[in-house]
């Protein structure tokens, strides 16, 4: 097992707040997690891994997973008020709307499911 080295050592530089701010954009342009870490690469010329993000693709990813979300609400609110229409089930007229709409809440599940599968998908890729 590899042993993180201990940093017990501190350096303490002074940046004016343009030098600041030019760090803090090169740093939100890294895969870098945490400001110390991209700094200390920098300074040891490490290599510092960038990221490249689309604002279309992003502005996608975020409408989808609001889609998501409105879509996985929407079925539970179906899916609710059938359970709460089961309970009605013992008067006769309601049975065979029950029967209809039990078929129509299942395929409003599986799209609900293939939207959120594809959303998914959509995501792990970006």
């Amino acid at each position: 097992m590899k042993q993180k080295s201990k940093k017990d050592r501190w350096l303490h530089v002074r940046l004016s707040q343009d030098e600041y701010e030019e760090i803090k954009a090169q740093f939100n342009a890294t895969t870098c997690r945490k400001l110390s870490d991209f700094i200390r690469k920098k300074l040891l010329s490490q290599l510092i891994v960038g990221s490249y993000r689309s604002a279309s693709q992003d502005a996608m990813i975020e409408e989808l997973a609001t889609l998501k979300a409105e879509l996985s609400a929407a079925g539970n609110n179906f899916n609710q008020a059938v359970k709460k229409l089961h309970t009605l089930s013992k008067i006769k007229e309601f049975e065979h709307w029950l029967i209809s709409y039990e078929l129509d809440r299942r395929a409003l599940v599986k799209q609900v499911e293939k939207a959120a599968e594809h959303i998914s998908k959509k995501a792990a890729e970006w």
